[in-house]
């Protein structure tokens, strides 16, 4: 097992979680979901960008748009609840991602540039 990816007992615990895969029809096969998960899974851990992932886990397009279908799908949303029910993780995890919080400008109560403006109540001191 390679650093970032599941081992088969915690795959064993979620499988039943992720949507049936589909069979080729045409061109090359599709990866399967454990190795989908697992390019997921080293692209959250590490932080690079999706289209820095290692050659092995195949196209970055493609386990970008696995992760879009599984969000749309609910299936993170499942595999957490599983996890719940199983006790390994408690109802309280929290999980950010900080390169999608922005702060809005009205949200600092300034404009941009405006280093002058004073507190509320001050403006007649």
């Amino acid at each position: 097992m390679k650093r970032h990816e599941i081992s088969e007992k915690q795959w064993n615990r979620i499988r039943d979680k992720f949507p049936p895969e589909k069979k080729p029809q045409r061109g090359r096969p599709g990866k399967s979901n454990r190795e989908m998960l697992n390019g997921i899974l080293y692209w959250l851990n590490t932080g690079i960008p999706c289209r820095y992932l290692p050659d092995r886990f195949g196209p970055w397009q493609s386990v970008y748009s696995r992760f879009r279908a599984w969000t749309k799908a609910g299936v993170w949303e499942n595999i957490l609840t599983a996890l719940i029910e199983q006790d390994l993780v408690d109802g309280t995890t929290l999980m950010l991602d900080s390169t999608t919080i922005k702060v809005h400008q009205h949200t600092s109560r300034g404009k941009k540039g405006d280093i002058t403006r004073k507190p509320d109540g001050a403006e007649g001191a």
